[in-house]
């Protein structure tokens, strides 16, 4: 290639990460989250309750976002997490310790399970994965139910909780919700736009081919493995102290990952701004239409259904798409001149 030409190439296109759009994006966000700190002084009890229910909604649809949407490791199976973020809670508190310090540990204690479970896991494929990590989650609602604190479903609570006072644990636990969704969407943001990110996403995309560029697939896989289930264990630890009462039957219920999958499908699978979207467009169903029971569920089920036939990219997707629109972005994309825009559109 000529010198002349090699210098024409700048003019023509050019390879950009963050955009105007997704810096304004950033400063917002910042913005928001900071205001979402100081509104409990604003807000009455009743929608702090909602809010922390939002919160571990933007983490789950998140997490599962990261395990299927990046990753490409369908799971049917997360709630086993959510389960045992719980569970440990109230085991570790039980012990004497804090209850708030106890979800914290209970959290690490749900990510080091989840690391020997991955060397099992991940050598399953597809839907071997998926049923695999239902049958995991089956099979430790049946162990937990054998723990003598537990009184099988019967349950128990989470009575240390009682050491503090309504108002104080409300805002407590709002606090650390935030917290929690703020730390691990930073954390998930900061992983995918990284080398390992990429590699996820290549594994996702062909994991022979990512494998044959040198990338080291199981490596990265139970990375990935890890974080979701460090997540969705702190969720499940930031709901028990919202609910204060654990029944094992509630916790590892498969409906969780239900939830995750519609907050997913409908936000847009594989894009970081999907997830949060799906979480808040489900949170808004909930608070609506959460009154009528079966109905209710019959009619998430349906709304899935569809957008998986007909919208398959989901809300942020389809919008993504057509208007090139990125406010977190993840990659790297190329910025064509608008005359060459302008003829790729014409051959479409």
């Amino acid at each position: 290639m000529s010198r002349s030409a090699t210098e024409s190439l700048p003019t023509a296109a050019s390879v950009e990460r963050w955009t105007p759009a997704s810096r304004r994006a950033a400063w917002s966000v910042a913005a928001i989250l900071a205001l979402l700190a100081l509104a409990p002084a604003a807000m009455g009890p009743g929608l702090i309750d909602r809010m922390t229910a939002l919160f571990i909604y933007v983490i789950l649809a998140a997490m599962w976002n990261a395990l299927a949407g990046f990753g490409g490791l369908v799971s049917v199976g997360q709630q086993v997490f959510f389960g045992l973020g719980a569970y440990f809670t109230v085991r570790i508190a039980d012990q004497g310790l804090d209850p708030f310090l106890s979800m914290g540990i209970a959290t690490i204690v749900v990510a080091g399970v989840s690391y020997p479970l991955s060397l099992v896991m991940l050598r399953l494929k597809g839907g071997e994965f998926a049923i695999g990590m239902w049958v995991v989650s089956a099979l430790t609602h049946m162990l937990v139910n054998l723990d003598s604190l537990i009184q099988g479903e019967t349950g128990t609570s989470l009575i240390s909780l009682n050491a503090y006072d309504v108002g104080s644990r409300r805002a407590i636990i709002y606090w650390l919700a935030l917290a929690a969704m703020t730390a691990i969407l930073g954390a998930l943001f900061a992983l995918l736009r990284s080398r390992t990110g990429a590699a996820i996403q290549a594994i996702r995309d062909n994991e022979d081919a990512a494998r044959a560029l040198g990338v080291n697939v199981a490596a990265a896989k139970r990375l990935i493995f890890v974080l979701a289930a460090l997540g969705i264990g702190a969720a499940g630890a930031l709901w028990l102290a919202s609910a204060t009462s654990f029944q094992p039957k509630t916790y590892f219920s498969v409906q969780w990952t239900a939830y995750m999958i519609f907050m997913v499908l409908v936000g847009g699978i594989g894009t970081f701004e999907g997830a949060i979207l799906g979480a808040i467009i489900f949170f808004i169903i909930e608070t609506w239409f959460g009154a009528f029971g079966v109905w209710y569920l019959i009619g998430l089920g349906l709304a899935a259904l569809l957008f998986s036939l007909f919208a398959p990219k989901g809300i942020w997707g389809a919008i993504e798409q057509r208007t090139g629109l990125s406010l977190m972005p993840v990659g790297y994309r190329l910025k064509l001149p608008q005359h060459l825009q302008k003829r790729l559109r014409e051959r479409e």
